[in-house]
């Protein structure tokens, strides 16, 4: 069964400078607890990441997946390609200038291969809103 969630935070930096965050994709473990690993398969021409190896484990669940990239002025979003643990997974940041920061607006649907409990989809899903949207704040604003 796929679950969606999603939540938005606003940041005082603008929409380049949180891109910029969001494309070190070999940083995210260090602002995101559930991501363990992330490596960059292949690159856009611009230097952005295109594919995307990574090693999440969320409460509980390991997983090795393949995500692919999409890069725009303000939205990145990703596509699950390949997984140990899930049949499909799509997210998504939206960035908007808000006064002298951006509105950030985070959506992620995640299918598992197997059906878990609702605590814990419950559990993971707020780790992974925490992490997507308050760890990327800290981070951005250091």
């Amino acid at each position: 069964m796929a679950v969606t969630a999603n939540r938005s935070v606003d940041i005082d930096a603008d929409a380049p400078a949180i891109l910029e965050v969001l494309a070190d994709v070999e940083g995210i473990p260090s602002w995101s607890p559930v991501h363990k690993k992330c490596e960059v398969v292949d690159r856009f021409d611009d230097g952005r990441p295109h594919h995307v190896k990574m090693h999440v484990s969320i409460v509980g669940v390991n997983d090795e997946q393949l995500v692919e990239y999409t890069w725009s002025e303000n939205e990145v979003s990703w596509t699950l390609v390949e997984s140990n643990q899930q049949k499909a997974q799509d997210g998504r940041y939206t960035l908007k200038p808000k006064g002298k920061g951006t509105h950030v607006e985070f959506e992620l649907t995640v299918d598992p291969k197997i059906p878990l409990p609702g605590f814990l989809v419950k559990k993971g899903t707020k780790t992974i809103l925490e992490a997507a949207t308050e760890g990327l704040r800290l981070h951005v604003t250091g």
